[in-house]
């Protein structure tokens, strides 16, 4: 009996001992490595291998052939005209929109007292890394542990990339131009610039023990859509095809704030022509594809340096944009076109070109990277993890119906196949069936038949405005 007890003892002490020393064995308790790569005005249908097929992304196609794809991820919107501030500080805090505003403020007198997402991956142990866009007032030197070429919100614009191009022999402006700065400025185009930064973390993270989480920003595809004139010239005009939503003029630009004054709206002439559009819809594709490349670069550090497997990878962006649709070419409004981004995970047992039709918001990343880093979700977050989709087909969402709003001139409310649009300044709703309306081209909202959806909708919209602690009230006058 006692030498039954002794040899038990013993193979413990050498199961410790094989345990202890075998590095197989420990990376297997070792957190997860977490990539997010976010881009800048980048539309749910601008990767190829979810749909579109005249943009070339091989390096985000295959991503997506590896990964669980969001079909339906939005943001909430904005309280300002950089929407892109609103989302990611409700990114980084958790928090849904104008509890995020508040937090905003807050930044500036250093007195918001909850840790955001890289604060709380540093003190589980991650070492952080973050280069490119950051856009919150919190400076990204203080959350995260390494940071390097910290950016603006957008490159330096100049007056040449406005109003353009008035027509065919409108040369003035050229994506290539280096002398323009914008994204150029410095010397070497800032999506390069993140690409090299990206490869020297994860040259300096392969060496540590700690895992890490790396938070690369691109400014692209924001304006100035500038790249090198290669990937301009794969985008020739003829094969640039017009949307079928294209409008010269959105009737009611000016009540819900994306009119003629609004900086992004300024970008093409009044009224929108065909070849207007096109050409922008040209330098939005090639600098898309540029990124594309820079991604590209990217995945292969990771793989190369045998991080790949341990790792795994988000990718999207803070919201969409218009570029000539519905006559707008901002993110300032409620379309899908501008709400709605690619949303891809893949990583260690994620499966492979799954598609997830559940309605999510883009900053349900920020918990679902906490469940990956086996980090309990504060009670503070308001979103939900992700991860749960990622092994299930259950399409249940999360949320019974999406928000959306822009300062106090737009709301939405999409549910149940039908999204409603308000105008308050207009005193005006527009009504869409999104199942059968991809485009939102067909305005219910004149047709009697719908006036029983217009009504429980709008009813739904104000109980979601309590949940949301907005503050705007609406008038049933509207309907």
């Amino acid at each position: 009996m006692i030498k039954s007890k002794l040899s038990k003892y013993w193979q413990l002490l050498i199961l410790f001992g094989i345990l202890s020393c075998n590095p197989t064995a420990k990376k297997e308790n070792k957190q997860p490595n977490i990539l997010l790569i976010f881009a800048d005005d980048l539309t749910f249908n601008s990767i190829r291998a979810l749909g579109n097929k005249e943009v070339k992304t091989p390096n985000l196609d295959r991503l997506v052939n590896s990964s669980v794809s969001f079909s339906n991820s939005y943001n909430m919107g904005g309280w300002g005209g950089a929407v892109c501030i609103a989302s990611r500080t409700m990114m980084f805090t958790g928090k849904f929109l104008w509890d995020a505003q508040k937090a905003d403020s807050l930044f500036v007198t250093d007195s918001y007292l909850n840790p955001l997402l890289s604060e709380l991956l540093n003190d589980a142990g991650y070492d952080t890394y973050m280069s490119g866009k950051w856009h919150i007032k919190k400076p990204a030197k203080d959350v995260f542990k390494y940071a390097k070429n910290i950016r603006p919100g957008m490159p330096n614009q100049t007056p040449q990339g406005y109003n353009r191009p008035l027509n065919e022999n409108d040369t003035l402006w050229k994506p290539w131009d280096k002398s323009k700065q914008g994204f150029w400025k410095g010397g070497k185009h800032w999506s390069e610039v993140l690409g090299d930064d990206a490869i020297g973390f994860i040259d300096s993270a392969k060496t540590k023990e700690n895992p890490f989480f790396m938070y690369l920003a691109f400014n692209a595809p924001h304006d100035p859509r500038q790249s090198p004139k290669e990937f301009v010239d794969q985008y020739p005009l003829e094969s640039i095809s017009i949307p079928k939503n294209f409008l010269p003029e959105y009737p009611y630009k000016e009540e819900m704030g994306a009119g003629k004054n609004l900086r992004d709206e300024r970008l093409a002439p009044f009224p929108r022509t065909e070849y207007s559009v096109k050409v922008n819809i040209q330098e939005y594709y090639a600098i898309i594809s540029h990124m594309d490349q820079q991604i590209g670069r990217i995945l292969e550090a990771l793989e190369t340096s045998n991080l790949l497997d341990d790792t795994y990878i988000i990718f999207s962006a803070d919201h969409g944009l218009a570029v000539g649709q519905h006559g707008l070419m901002g993110k300032q409004n409620m379309y899908d076109h501008s709400l709605r981004v690619p949303l891809l995970i893949s990583g260690p047992n994620v499966p492979k070109n799954k598609s997830v039709k559940s309605d999510v918001y883009i900053q349900d990343i920020m918990p679902s990277i906490l469940e990956l880093a086996n980090i309990n979700k504060p009670s503070f977050v308001d979103f939900n993890s992700l991860i749960p989709f990622l092994t299930t087909d259950n399409n249940k969402s999360n949320y019974s119906e999406i928000y959306g709003a822009y300062i106090n001139d737009q709301r939405m409310i999409r549910k149940n196949d039908y999204k409603l649009i308000v105008y308050p300044k207009a005193k005006k709703v527009r009504l869409f069936n999104v199942k059968i309306d991809l485009n939102e081209m067909h305005d219910l909202s004149y047709n009697k038949n719908y006036d029983s959806i217009k009504t429980s909708l709008f009813n739904d919209l104000q109980k979601l405005q309590i949940k949301m602690k907005d503050k705007l009230e609406l008038d049933e006058n509207y309907l």
